[in-house]
């Protein structure tokens, strides 16, 4: 049934809770939430869609009309951004250096080297050797306030951006409810509960050899997760196939990657770091893992 929520946005009712849809970033944005009332499910849904439709257009690096833009088509000016930006340019700040140089938001160039639609790849090697010179956070000027890049750098944060939204449409929806609820935004997962009898939300674990099917579960009432894998963007080079992380420097796809690395966090944002800096440890994934003393799930 068609909401009048917010346009492109519906809301039905299933079982013990209503569920809210709507597509942003690319992906299928669902929330669930166990509260009574078609209004206030329809009320969250307005919440949650619009604030999650406002991050995209201010972070998408696909726009030409956003602050990212404006940062990227610096040519070397200093650009000062509002708190928002701030708070996530230091938190990627912190990601680059407790990756030591692994997560790196200024890497996004690399792409133009790749295509990870399933096909067989003969990748450039001049042009992913030129393409290094414009990466590496170090190279960036970055106060707290005021960014500047070098000429033909560019920052991109689509590693943090859906998760980051995830994570403010769930908080936004709980301060505006107070119901139990959980979002998942293509994956990316975020559940908030006050209500100790209210029962968890069974999340499964997709196996990345046979769509649709799980492989174990998550019972989660207040948290995050996040996995990252080569499901469904993946090229395959002389026989071998290759997620779409890339290390920032090498410019190559990571080797001996798990298939799927999915992590619990307290935080939406920080389970994607974290799964993603797994990938990026290749076949060590697991040790690293083990040492962050985080529980996760990996398949080889």
């Amino acid at each position: 049934m068609n909401s009048k929520a917010a346009p492109e946005c519906s809301v039905r009712k299933g079982g013990s809770h209503w569920t809210i849809s709507f597509s942003a970033m690319a992906s299928p944005c669902e929330i669930l939430i166990r509260c009574r009332r078609r209004s206030e499910a329809e009320h969250v849904a307005s919440l949650a869609a619009a604030e999650t439709r406002r991050i995209e257009r201010k972070l998408s690096r696909y726009r030409d009309d956003n602050i990212i833009h404006a940062i990227n088509a610096g040519t070397g000016a200093a650009v000062e951004v509002d708190d928002e930006l701030a708070r996530l340019l230091t938190y990627a700040d912190q990601c680059y250096r407790l990756s030591g140089g692994l997560f790196d938001i200024t890497s996004g160039v690399l792409r133009r080297a790749w295509k990870f639609d399933g096909s067989t790849a003969s990748p450039d090697r001049d042009l992913i050797e030129s393409l290094l010179g414009r990466v590496g956070w170090e190279k960036v000027e970055w106060d707290g306030r005021r960014l500047r890049l070098q000429p033909g750098m560019e920052i991109d944060l689509g590693g943090l951006g859906k998760e980051y939204a995830a994570d403010r449409a769930a908080d936004l929806a709980f301060r505006a409810s107070g119901a139990p609820l959980m979002a998942n935004f293509g994956g990316d997962i975020r559940a908030l509960s006050a209500d100790p009898d209210s029962p968890p939300w069974v999340v499964g674990i997709e196996d990345p050899l046979r769509e649709g099917t799980a492989v174990g579960r998550i019972d989660l009432s207040n948290g995050g997760v996040a996995t990252s894998g080569d499901a469904r963007r993946f090229c395959l080079v002389e026989g071998v196939r290759l997620g779409h992380i890339l290390n920032p420097r090498t410019g190559w796809p990571v080797a001996d990657a798990p298939r799927s690395v999915t992590v619990l966090g307290d935080y939406c944002v920080e389970a994607g770091f974290l799964a993603t800096l797994a990938m990026l440890h290749g076949r060590a994934a697991e040790d690293f893992l083990a040492g962050e003393k985080v529980p996760y799930h990996c398949i080889r």
